[in-house]
């Protein structure tokens, strides 16, 4: 099933923009253009991944990621901060709001498919067939780090 990704940014184009090369991608993609129309949105359904943007009307980004971080039905959600704002002591706030990574403006759209694609690679459990092979006798347990022969390790 594809990933469900929010975008909540103010600039017309950079949504589009985003939404673009993300459903290339085969990512299903909505947006919202300021603060509260996005958080309702992530209140009201579930969603993979969010893009935010800092320097957003009604509702500033990190007061987002706050609400996001507390509320236990979303504390999880993984969180990409995409915003101008590029001092160090920035990124530094918006990593320990609970950003999962953080990009500044300008940037590659390329890039950020490249950085979602990342952050869902880390976030993916293995599945149970690839936690244990076993061919000719020989059982491999990946999570034990074991290896066993006919029964005997």
């Amino acid at each position: 099933m594809a990933k469900k990704i929010l975008i909540i940014e103010d600039e017309k184009d950079i949504r589009d923009l985003l939404e673009h090369y993300l459903k290339r991608e085969g990512y299903v993609v909505q947006s919202a253009g300021d603060g509260e129309v996005g958080l309702q949105k992530i209140r009201r359904e579930r969603f993979d991944l969010l893009i935010l943007d800092l320097m957003l009307p009604q509702m500033d980004g990190l007061e987002i990621c706050r609400s996001v971080r507390a509320n236990p039905q979303t504390a999880a959600l993984p969180i990409i901060i995409l915003t101008a704002k590029a001092e160090e002591a920035d990124r530094v706030v918006g990593l320990e709001m609970g950003a999962d990574d953080y990009v500044t403006k300008p940037f590659s759209p390329r890039e950020i498919v490249a950085r979602v694609k990342a952050l869902f690679r880390r976030l993916e459990k293995p599945q149970p067939s690839e936690e244990r092979s076993e061919y000719a006798g020989i059982l491999l347990d990946r999570v034990r780090h074991e290896v066993s022969c006919k029964g005997k390790i």
